[in-house]
């Protein structure tokens, strides 16, 4: 019964833990790693065709990114996740794999001119995203799945996003029972749509993220609906737009619930604003989160919708879908709202709307998210005077504004409070994962200081065996050498055949205790195939 390390290990991305036990293999998330890389991440130490099992925290590409490559490589397991992660999964994979065959297009036009390059080639394709999606199995809140022999799974509530979960795995193995719990992202408290995280009472060993494990978030309460009422009136005033650029998927909907409550109580002077939400990736999430409302939603959202309000519609709101709908909007001289994604302004149909607002003095750029170093978002915030949007130069004249505090993750208070939630048995150990660099090992030393629980911070590759409690091997540090891409692609056909070779041996080892007259007929086909390409 082991545990290794593998991704989000002293990084705040790419999560992924494996775990071997009862016969079965077992991933906990394979995430695709963001931003700036740190450390190299190890290898998952097996192949994909012979993974039977992976449990899902949540839709965030950060956690669910890598699923489709999976696929590419032979996975053909069960996927665990909420009902609700589900419905977003099966969105933003497709989307993933969409941007994937994007950049390997754009990158190939861009190469043609030089016959050295080699031809780049997506991490996968759609057809692998759809084949992940189809193996997703959904759970709900609360239940307790018998997956297999010696083996069980509950999600709880952890108010991150819709759907998202801490695992808690059971394993039995040689007469003993572990309970292994994976805090996935840990979310906020009185956040307007979610749930605050639901506490888990007992285990024998926790892994806990740690993205805000060195700060608190505002001492102050923002209300964020007057902060945002302010800017749309000072903006509509002067007889601007409001673009705000968003995260499709959370950060959307709070924004309309925000919208809807400054609409239904008078809050702006200009009463009949019209809000358009650009992104067909949004417009689908908002009706996964309509579907899963009444197992997701906090008490106040709850209110509305016992009084038959839908909490995220109201009048004035506008879905552009289409690339004709988007652009129309930018033909409408009234002020209004455009929400729109990415949220760090790096892709998508923000940019459009950028382009035609920045140089305008009367507008309004909003920005509602953190914006990672290097990005264009980051460099509105910071003050840039003028930007390059589609190779050319736009004048920033446009009020740039923040809504500080907004965060869909716990800060080191919340992450506290969820690791002192372990009234009935505190775990033998803590393992602080998913946190950038020195964080894991501040907060591993705070939940020593303040919790009296025993934690470290294990770089990846280490492993650790749940049943003798003791680390059999320790991954010293291995620093990245440069941006994240060090992931093996199946570039050739061959490579692919290679990959539909492993799953074979998976499937063969699958049937070791099968009946004897099945394993020789399995032979039979298997040698018949051999004899007709044994060329």
């Amino acid at each position: 019964m082991k545990l290794t390390f593998v991704g989000a290990a002293h990084e705040v991305t790419g999560s992924c833990h494996y775990i071997d036990a009862c016969n079965k293999r077992m991933l906990v998330d394979y995430g695709m790693e963001q931003g700036r890389d740190l450390y190299e991440n190890v290898p998952i130490p097996v192949s994909a065709a012979e993974i039977d099992y992976v449990f899902l925290t949540h839709a965030h590409i950060d956690h669910s990114g890598l699923l489709p490559m999976l696929f590419a490589k032979g996975f053909r397991g069960r996927i665990f996740a909420t009902d609700a992660t589900v419905g977003l999964s099966s969105i933003m994979l497709r989307d993933s794999a969409h941007i994937q065959m994007f950049e390997a297009e754009w990158r190939n036009r861009k190469a043609k001119r030089s016959s050295s390059v080699e031809p780049y080639e997506p991490l996968y394709r759609m057809e692998d995203a759809d084949g992940a999606i189809s193996l997703l199995s959904p759970v709900h809140y609360g239940e307790v799945l018998e997956v297999s022999e010696g083996i069980s799974v509950r999600f709880t509530d952890v108010g991150h996003l819709l759907g998202s979960a801490s695992v808690e795995l059971w394993l039995t193995e040689e007469g003993q029972t572990k309970k292994i719990v994976f805090s996935g992202d840990i979310g906020n408290s009185d956040q307007p749509l979610l749930k605050d995280p639901t506490p888990v009472e007992e285990a024998d060993y926790v892994l806990v993220e740690s993205t805000y494990g060195d700060r608190l978030h505002s001492a102050e309460k923002v209300d964020y609906v007057a902060e945002l009422a302010k800017v749309l009136n000072r903006t509509f005033a002067r007889g601007g737009n409001v673009v705000i650029p968003a995260f499709a998927v959370g950060r959307t909907q709070e924004l309309l619930y925000f919208l809807r409550k400054i609409k239904h109580d008078g809050l702006v002077e200009y009463k009949d604003f019209q809000v358009y939400v650009d992104s067909p990736l949004a417009v689908d999430a908002t009706g996964v989160f309509t579907k899963n409302n009444l197992q997701c939603y906090d008490g106040e959202a709850m209110e509305l919708i016992r009084q038959g309000i839908d909490p995220l519609d109201f009048d004035g709101l506008n879905l552009a879908i289409t690339q004709e709908e988007s652009r129309a909007i930018n033909e409408d001289d009234e002020p209004k709202v455009i929400i729109s994604a990415s949220g760090m302004c790096e892709a998508g149909r923000i940019r459009h709307h950028l382009k035609h607002n920045l140089w305008r003095s009367e507008s309004t750029v909003l920005f509602v998210g953190y914006q990672a170093e290097g990005t264009l978002g980051r460099s509105l915030v910071e003050g840039a005077s003028e930007v390059r949007i589609f190779g050319e130069s736009v004048e920033v004249r446009s009020e740039i504004d923040t809504v500080k505090g907004m965060s869909g993750h716990a800060d080191q208070a919340g992450l506290l409070k969820w690791m002192g939630g372990f009234s009935k048995k505190k775990p033998e150990k803590v393992f602080v994962v998913h946190g950038e660099g020195e964080i894991t090992d501040h907060f591993a030393d705070l939940l020593k200081e303040k919790l009296g629980l025993e934690a470290c911070a294990p770089f990846s590759g280490s492993v650790f065996d749940l049943l003798k409690n003791e680390f059999v091997y320790v991954a010293a540090p291995v620093a990245a050498e440069g941006r994240k891409g060090a992931l093996r692609r199946i570039s050739t056909v061959f490579e692919k055949l290679i990959a539909a070779g492993e799953r074979l041996l998976a499937v063969i080892r699958k049937n070791e205790h099968g009946a004897n007259k099945d394993l020789a007929k399995f032979t039979s086909q298997i040698n018949s195939l051999c004899d007709k390409w044994d060329k």
